[in-house]
């Protein structure tokens, strides 16, 4: 009668305890390791959106300067020029003043490059609008204005199409008139998959 007490009274042996704490770990590591995955994706998936957005952006602003150039005057060209003795592609055109090229105060024509240019002390190059005034005749570049976009680029390539042709040509050299489209092919420093834009010159009728 007495041992029986006994053993109903018997406590957790060492052995017990130590299996129970070693379960208990494993189970806090892998919850631990389940959390840490889980926000690493959600930290990913958000700079990923973050990037996609920047680029979007870039989409609209074009589009907003390009769809309303009147045709003549040089008021798009495109063509190539030196970037660590390497050609690259540029685009230029003349726009008035807006928000989107950050002159909303400033007053009369700019002329607006779409183009690439080196980060300081690296190797990784940023896409960019490179702007003056229209009308200035200074030999050097004191007023020309330098705004980043896109960090990280590391290619940049434009194609027009020309209707004429009905193809697709890597210059636009004819002051008279503007390409039907104009397409941008991106290298992202951030993907494997290079950003690809086609934007129309003429607004598409609703």
């Amino acid at each position: 009668m007495f041992i029986g007490r006994a053993n109903r009274h018997r406590g957790f042996t060492l052995l017990e305890i130590i299996i129970a704490v070693a379960i208990l770990a494993t189970m806090a590591m892998a919850i631990y390791r389940f959390v840490q995955a889980n926000l690493s994706a959600i930290r990913a998936s958000s700079d990923a959106v973050a990037a996609d957005s920047r680029y979007e952006g870039l989409r609209e602003v074009l589009m907003a300067q390009w769809q309303t150039l009147p045709p003549g005057k040089g008021a798009l060209l495109g063509d190539t020029f030196k970037l660590d003795d390497r050609s690259r592609d540029e685009i230029r055109w003349i726009c008035g003043v807006g928000p989107g090229l950050m002159t909303r105060y400033a007053g009369g024509d700019y002329v607006v490059s779409l183009r690439l240019q080196s980060e300081k002390n690296s190797d990784r190059y940023d896409l960019g609008f490179l702007r003056k005034p229209r009308n200035d005749s200074a030999v050097s570049d004191v007023n020309e204005s330098w705004v980043p976009l896109i960090e990280d680029v590391s290619s940049l390539q434009i194609r027009y199409f020309d209707v004429r042709l009905n193809t697709w040509v890597e210059r636009w050299t004819d002051a008279g008139t503007l390409p039907r489209l104009v397409k941008l092919t991106v290298g992202r420093g951030d993907s494997p998959t290079p950003w690809e834009a086609i934007i129309p010159l003429g607004r598409t009728p609703l």
